[in-house]
């Protein structure tokens, strides 16, 4: 049997972790053959591919990014996409795909199952915002990172006395926002799932300012205020229709100055959130994928997504994995509104 792989949308800790162990398994377990496509979807639909054998995985555990390269390429927004993909899987007598990528990489696959392309998913996300499983790799990293900046930061900003609104990534879930924030101390969270009232921001910061203390406020980047909009980088959209967030950590910190009277900084961490080292929790979490992919695709079960439920890696159709977003429920939320000014 002859199985690719690819890696779409934004790269991730943990990525070469799932390609580890599926050519790890794949070899050693079942004697495939195992392709790897480069750049996404791209690779499957230019015939872009590479070979992959033990040794090209030895020692890519650690590693961060994925040595497949990625991108947010679209074959259904490619005239004739996905016949170019099937025949590319032809001419490489390829007989299956390993599909790691978020929900437009996944619901690219779906549609494919549904074309009669026989793929299995793996979920991988910093965002968390995958509905069918309880954690997505690279998010536990990227909170990682997050927190260290936050804490990192606190100490500048009780030196200066100055407030600092830390932009996290989040475009419509604030999962991160919400688990860094309060591992990190944050005075305010503020996240995609509920508008924001600037005038109770600067309130709570006002109050950390009467106590002596600087305020640390970590703001989601989808985050809004009430009656107002998403602030975005460019007006650009990608593939996927996806418009490029970023800039309301500024605008807040410059709100904040202007009614408060006292200085205030932004700090954007950006890609540093999906760089680096993945930790042990997501190098395990991506090993675990990976190899329980393998058995999918040994079982011929495909137009599946592995998924994290509990302890328990099991199996959920790609069509339910993309339905929808998992979002920060309310009640989450409310439980860190008790440390907020």
């Amino acid at each position: 049997m002859r199985v690719g792989l690819l890696t779409g949308g934004g790269d991730c800790p943990g990525l070469n972790a799932v390609i580890r162990a599926v050519v790890r398994k794949g070899i050693e377990v079942h004697d495939w053959d195992l392709v790897g496509f480069r750049n996404g979807w791209q690779g499957p639909m230019t015939g872009d591919s590479r070979p992959l054998g033990l040794d090209d995985v030895d020692d890519i555990l650690a590693r961060g990014g994925t040595i497949l390269g990625s991108s947010r390429t679209n074959p259904y927004k490619e005239d004739g996409g996905a016949d170019k993909i099937k025949k590319v899987l032809a001419e490489q007598s390829v007989d299956a795909l390993v599909a790691i990528g978020g929900e437009d990489t996944l619901g690219v696959a779906n549609r494919l199952t549904e074309d009669g392309v026989n793929v299995v998913g793996v979920p991988k996300t910093i965002d968390n915002d995958l509905d069918a499983t309880d954690y997505t790799f690279g998010f536990d990293t990227a909170v990682h990172i997050a927190t260290e900046a936050i804490d990192r930061l606190r100490t500048t900003a009780e030196s200066h006395h100055r407030a600092l609104v830390v932009e996290v990534m989040g475009r419509h879930a604030g999962w991160i926002a919400l688990h860094s924030g309060l591992a990190g101390g944050a005075n305010v969270i503020l996240v995609p799932e509920r508008e924001f009232d600037v005038e109770q921001v600067v309130s709570w910061v006002e109050r950390r300012f009467e106590r002596m203390y600087a305020p640390i406020i970590v703001v989601a980047e989808g985050a809004v205020p009430v009656g107002g909009a998403e602030v975005l980088h460019s007006g650009e959209r990608d593939a996927f229709g996806h418009v490029r967030l970023g800039g309301v950590g500024q605008w807040l910190a410059e709100e904040i100055a202007d009614r408060t009277g006292k200085e205030s900084r932004a700090v954007v961490l950006g890609h540093t959130q999906r760089g680096g080292t993945p930790t042990a929790y997501d190098r395990v979490l991506a090993t675990r994928f990976g190899l329980q992919a393998v058995d999918a695709v040994a079982e011929g079960d495909f137009g599946t997504m592995v998924a994290l439920r509990g302890t328990d890696i099991v199996r959920v159709k790609l069509a339910d994995a993309t339905a929808k977003l998992k979002t920060v429920p309310e009640d989450r939320y409310t439980e860190a509104q008790v440390f907020f000014g």
